[in-house]
């Protein structure tokens, strides 16, 4: 039997990577990716509302365009496609907030980039979360076919802890997202539920 999932709400983040209207609400520009996401958004949204009633972190990991979007360089199919879109994802912008599922109340931290397709790359994400004192990073929204997988191997990288909520994170397809969290994921990341991270943390409260 596996042991228990530990943890400590004051040294846990919960890192919500791109979920903004831009790619998973109607709007998107990512259209396949957004109605995989749909299914799982209610279930983060709770993940989320429990970890501020039990201290953790928060952080929305975004994208928004710079230089009339030119700063996205479309070296790669992701923003080939969103590059025609991110002229208008500035700050403050609708495509650019987060999904109203979520939410983001005024405690949690918003840690935009411009470039790129990892949040953690190239990012000040990890070294905030190390100055914030927090030792384990869980990983939730969007995608598994990229930005999930990027952002837990730079994490643990970086002498990060993950964990992976199977229930709150989206890929397209679903069956590729489902390998992903079956083969890859496990390999550096604890993938369990977020009612057991939710579980974990408030224990943690008490």
């Amino acid at each position: 039997m596996a042991a228990a999932l530990s943890l400590d709400p004051s040294k846990t983040a919960l890192v919500i990577v791109e979920c903004q209207n831009g790619v998973v609400g109607k709007d998107s520009a990512l259209s396949a990716l957004a109605v995989e996401a749909a299914v799982m958004l209610p279930t983060l949204g709770k993940l989320a509302a429990s970890a501020r009633a039990a201290g953790v972190t928060v952080v929305h990991a975004t994208f928004e365009g710079a230089a009339g979007g030119r700063a996205a360089l479309a070296n790669n199919r992701v923003m080939q496609i969103m590059r025609p879109q991110l002229a208008d994802w500035h700050a403050g912008s609708e495509p650019v907030r987060v999904v109203s599922e979520i939410g983001c109340e005024p405690g949690d931290l918003v840690i935009p980039r411009h470039q790129g397709i990892s949040p953690t790359q190239g990012t000040e994400l990890l070294t905030v979360l190390r100055n914030l004192g927090v030792d384990t990073v869980v990983v939730a929204g969007v995608s598994l076919n990229i930005a999930i997988p990027s952002a837990a191997v730079d994490a643990v990288n970086e002498g990060f802890w993950v964990v992976v909520p199977a229930d709150a994170v989206a890929g397209t397809p679903a069956d590729y997202g489902k390998q992903v969290l079956r083969y890859t994921l496990p390999m550096v990341a604890t993938v369990t539920s977020s009612e057991e991270i939710a579980a974990a943390w408030t224990v943690g409260h008490r």
